[in-house]
This record gives C-alpha cells, sequence and structure tokens, in this order.
C-alpha cells in the first residue's frame, strides 16, 4: 500500500516561467462504494452559519465525498461514531441505505465552510430526510453517543 507521500505529486512544468504547482492527497477510500449506474455527479458548497444545527437526519442515494475548508464540522453516520471534521480534513459516506444524522457546525462563533461531492442515483434527490419512525427503529444501529 503507498503512503501519502508516495502518492503526493510534484509535476514538472517545462512551459511555466515559474514553480509547478504541488498536488497533495487530502483524503482518500479504500474499498470505495459503488457509483449508482448512471449517476448524476454533483458538487456542492455548503456554508453553515454560527452553531448551525445542519440539516436533519437524511440519506444521499450514492457515496459522497468532502473536504472542510473552513471551521469544523460535527458528522455522524450511522454505524460510525460522531466525530469533528476540521479545515483541511475530508469525510466521506457511502450513501444508499446508511442514515447521515449530523453535519452541523461546530463552532458557536464562526462559520464553516465544506464542499461535498455527490453521485446521485438517476432520478433520485440528492438527499431525502428519515421520518421519525424511522429513524427510533433504527435507532440500535446508531453508535454509542457520549
Amino acid at each position: 500500500m503507498s503512503t501519502d507521500q508516495e502518492r503526493a505529486h510534484q509535476l514538472e512544468n517545462p512551459d511555466g516561467s515559474g514553480p509547478p504547482p504541488k498536488i497533495d492527497m487530502v483524503g482518500t477510500v479504500p474499498g470505495a462504494p459503488p457509483v449508482p449506474e448512471g449517476a448524476e455527479v454533483m458538487t456542492i458548497l455548503v456554508t453553515s452559519p454560527p452553531n448551525s444545527p445542519g440539516l436533519p437526519p437524511h440519506r444521499h442515494s450514492g457515496p459522497a465525498f468532502g473536504f472542510v475548508i473552513k471551521g469544523a464540522v460535527d458528522f455522524e453516520i450511522e454505524g460510525e461514531p460522531a466525530r469533528v471534521v476540521r479545515a483541511g480534513e475530508t469525510f466521506w459516506e457511502p450513501g444508499g441505505d446508511v442514515i447521515h444524522y449530523r453535519d452541523g457546525n461546530h463552532l458557536t462563533d464562526e462559520e464553516t465552510v465544506f464542499v461535498v461531492t455527490m453521485f446521485c442515483a438517476p432520478g433520485q434527490p440528492m438527499l431525502t430526510l428519515v421520518e421519525p419512525e424511522e429513524l427510533e427503529a433504527r435507532r440500535d444501529r446508531r453508535a454509542p453517543r457520549s
């Protein structure tokens, strides 16, 4: 398996008058989930005001990959413990049947900005809210919270 350092790229630019760009690997997902056939790929920029709780529990029809540009995101998906993803860090979720519980702004005094690329199944919305009855029926799938 390659290390992050081995995956960093330094490209030579013989036609450039300045140094070439440096490209660093900021996140990778080994064994990523399948992308729905015929998926629409969309990238969105999310700006959360201070103390924003984010969206209510929801799911995506395909995998989603994100990068926090500024601030910190409270992030929790079904089966994984809640965590804080900070500026410069990445997150991902498999989509499909997995519930995304939290994506709120962890900060009370600053906005948080992150970008997400999603692979949406054809003819399905980018996200679907989860009803309270389903949350209750699946509560055993949620990681214990402190």
